[in-house]
């Protein structure tokens, strides 16, 4: 798996991540984004051309792919914009407490292993009244969808680098301590076990 994960894994994440309809998702919520802001899986960078640097001092992007990390870089050059790419988990986010504005999350709480315990992380290192944006796909609320996200879930995860289909997003933001401050769901074009999507902003109180 190691071969996979670390040479074919990224180039596949990359193409299926760039499909219209999340880009236009990522759009929405990514732009929203200010201060000192840290997002988390960063990737290959597909983000980075929606931030709004005039509303930004300094855009942290954490990734624990080394081969992400070099396809990021590249996108931060051929924008001209500053990045400073950290090569780690979000199970131990190496920033101080209460340094981080906002913090940026698009389609990757599906993937995290210990995926309450780095919103813990997220969460600490948020100011008071910090801002968690997110775009995820997750459990559908339709019996059938739900029927084939559980059973495909085993499968999926392994192809798919620890992607599960059917985590509950908004159970997850809120046991991690957070509050959802507004969120609109809906399924995406394509097949809905893997479209149905969370996108919203949380607040750490």
């Amino acid at each position: 798996m190691g071969f996979y994960q670390n040479h074919i894994l990224p180039g596949i994440v990359n193409r299926v991540c760039m499909s219209s309809q999340i880009l236009g998702q990522r759009g929405k919520i990514v732009s929203k984004a200010s201060g000192r802001v840290l997002e988390i899986g960063v990737g290959s960078g597909l983000n980075l051309p929606f931030y709004d640097f005039q509303k930004i001092s300094s855009l942290l992007g954490l990734e624990p792919s080394g081969k992400m990390i070099a396809m990021a870089a590249k996108q931060a050059q051929k924008l001209k914009i500053d990045v400073e790419f950290i090569n780690t988990t979000a199970c131990e986010i190496p920033l101080d407490s209460n340094s981080i504005d906002t913090v940026v999350v698009t389609y990757t709480l599906c993937t995290i292993p210990d995926v309450l315990h780095s919103l813990g992380e997220m969460k600490r290192v948020l100011k008071q009244g910090g801002k968690l944006h997110f775009s995820e796909h997750g459990q559908a609320p339709d019996s059938s969808v739900k029927y084939w996200q559980n059973k495909l879930t085993p499968f999926w995860k392994i192809i798919g680098g620890g992607c599960h289909l059917n985590r509950m997003i908004p159970e997850l933001i809120l046991g991690g301590g957070f509050r959802i401050q507004e969120m609109e769901t809906l399924y995406l074009p394509g097949w809905k076990p893997l479209t149905f999507n969370f996108l919203g902003t949380a607040v750490k109180d």
